[in-house]
């Protein structure tokens, strides 16, 4: 479903009831439009993540990682001021909307009780969120600032009372169901009355509207029957559900959705599982702005470069004609007479039939065959060295075609060591002339079903580390044949079919042919691996390897990430 006031709601009974109380020790701000409070309650921290994300808006506890500027933004470091060692009293929404309000009290500069409230905003583009002094409703600052000419209904700027979004004349069906019954009798289709909940209660998108529409169909107690459903909301049970066409989390059992199911112990968690991909690809694509450009620029340039030296390799097919054009020159020289621009003359290689051979009026007989002579020798030549070339410029290719699958696989964590290997390999300049090392980040860590350790790498600088140093020689080593991917880990000599499986799964997920059926996938020890001297990192050569076919399945995957 939607992350509608419908969830909203769900989702602040578990935020009030995990946080409440707590204390903020910590604020970070990762990305443009998303912060991190990190709460200490119960003896045990929770990462708590408010994304003013115009696509992915959001609350929960998250614990995806992630990588913390070196500068914090200015935004953090106002909520650090105003925060950072308050209690947070409670967590409300407001109506049955898509805001969330986190009270918190804490002390001012002078000692002095402050109360500062925490607003989150999710309204698509409009998305924000907004440090408010609780007494005067003065916004302190806000994640994004909107000039008085971009939005004249209210103030979007530091230093303006915080009004909140125009209201809609709609119902709270939390509080009561006031018109339920007219508009099931005034609409007997599924979508004409899905509609009209829409229309008429607070908190309905499209997909939890028609749900209700759908549930209304059953025989029972209509009013009954909503005041049920919407109990479900209080006491949620948590699953993310993969049809023929998507994946989609929901809080409990939706009858307008059927598929394999994972259920989870809580809305964050199943929120986690569902966004880690989402969310971060959009992190992804935002962070490796330069590092995508520089690639696919380097990427167009060799494929463009190919396909000239390919042209060029097709002309030097037709390099015997100019050694025969010389010859018949070299044989019938006597009949030629300086000046002439062309002559016609039997071609003893094929049958004595006549060939037209342009000439070179300023030069004489001998010069023109001479000039034919220079022209075969020179094509001749050139063969060996386009192939050289062609050849070159394919494993520019293939590089670069790995670096996008690649990234389109990554954390934003691992674009820093994307960045840093084509610093080293030359492609991007230096920006600094500090030489500032990368963190080395760590390959993903998967279980299988029987406990059995596989690691991923996500990059070429940790396929290396994790092939080449750290996994142990009897370990098991998977790739997708001749398919750009990750390389994949089995820490173990002897694996189980059904580990090899899922370590197979693991490679063709965690490659560019995610989305294919029937992917080819290659594996041997790790022994049997050898890096040619000079080859770009990640690249590795061997034989001997044993090819089995999977087709990706994100549950699977996901399983084996709940076993982690």
């Amino acid at each position: 479903m939607s992350f509608d006031g419908l969830f909203t709601h769900a989702m602040v009974n578990e935020l009030n009831e995990t946080l409440s109380g707590g204390r903020i020790m910590k604020i970070h701000q990762p990305y443009t439009n998303e912060i991190f409070l990190v709460i200490r309650n119960n003896r045990k921290n929770y990462p708590v993540l408010l994304s003013a994300h115009p696509s992915f808006a959001r609350a929960q506890i998250s614990r995806i990682k992630y990588t913390n500027p070196q500068t914090a933004p200015n935004f953090a470091m106002m909520l650090r001021k105003h925060l950072e060692g308050s209690r947070l009293i409670r967590v409300e929404q407001v109506e049955n909307d898509r805001i969330i309000r986190f009270v918190t009290s804490g002390r001012d500069e002078l000692g002095d009780e402050e109360q500062t409230t925490l607003i989150l905003e999710m309204m698509g583009r409009h998305s924000n969120l907004f440090l408010v002094n609780e007494t005067t409703q003065q916004i302190i600052d806000l994640i994004k600032h909107v000039p008085a000419d971009q939005n004249r209904v209210r103030t979007l700027m530091p230093g303006g009372t915080y009004v909140l979004p125009p209201k809609q004349d709609v119902v709270n069906p939390f509080r009561r169901l006031d018109g339920l019954a007219n508009l099931i009798l005034d609409n007997p289709k599924v979508n004409d009355l899905a509609k009209e909940i829409q229309h008429h209660f607070q908190g309905f998108a499209r997909d939890s509207a028609h749900e209700l529409a759908t549930v209304l169909q059953e025989s029972g107690n209509a009013l009954t029957m909503v005041q049920e459903w919407l109990d479900k909301f209080n006491h949620p049970k948590p699953q993310l559900i993969t049809t023929e066409k998507s994946i989609a989390f929901i809080p409990f059992d939706w009858l307008t959705l059927t598929g394999n199911t994972v259920a989870f112990d809580t809305l964050s968690e199943m929120l986690d599982a569902y966004f880690s991909e989402k969310s971060e690809h959009d992190r992804v694509q935002q962070q490796a702005t330069i590092v995508l450009r520089t690639v696919r620029n380097e990427l167009k340039k060799n494929k463009n470069k190919i396909k000239k030296q390919q042209a060029e390799l097709e002309n030097a097919d037709h390099a015997d004609e100019f050694r025969i054009k010389g010859e018949l020159l070299t044989t019938y020289m006597s009949q030629i007479q300086r000046g002439t621009t062309e002559i016609t003359l039997p071609n003893y290689y094929d049958n004595n039939s006549m060939m037209a051979i342009p000439l070179s009026n300023q030069m004489g007989p001998s010069q023109n065959a001479q000039k034919y002579f220079t022209k075969y020798n020179k094509l001749k030549n050139s063969v060996k060295y386009l192939n050289s070339q062609i050849d070159l410029a394919q494993k520019e290719v293939d590089y670069f075609e790995t670096l996008i699958a690649q990234i389109d696989i990554a954390s934003p964590k691992d674009i820093a060591e994307i960045r840093e290997e084509l610093t080293q390999e030359g492609y991007l300049r230096v920006q600094s002339k500090k030489k500032q090392k990368t963190k080395v980040s760590q390959p993903e860590k998967f279980y299988a079903s029987d406990g059995t350790l596989i690691e991923v790498g996500k990059n070429n600088l940790q396929n290396e580390r994790l092939s080449m140093k750290t996994a142990n020689k009897s370990d098991i080593w998977l790739h997708t044949k001749d398919i750009p991917g990750s390389h994949v880990i089995i820490h173990s000599s002897e694996p189980s079919q059904d580990t090899l499986y899922e370590g197979a799964m693991l490679a063709a997920y965690f490659s560019k042919a995610r989305d294919s059926a029937n992917v080819p996938v290659d594996y041997l020890p790790v022994r049997r691996l050898r890096k040619p001297n000079g080859s770009k990192p990640g690249f590795v050569i061997f034989e001997g390897q044993t090819t089995i076919a999977v087709t990706p399945d994100s549950r699977i995957i996901q399983k084996l990430r709940q076993n982690n």
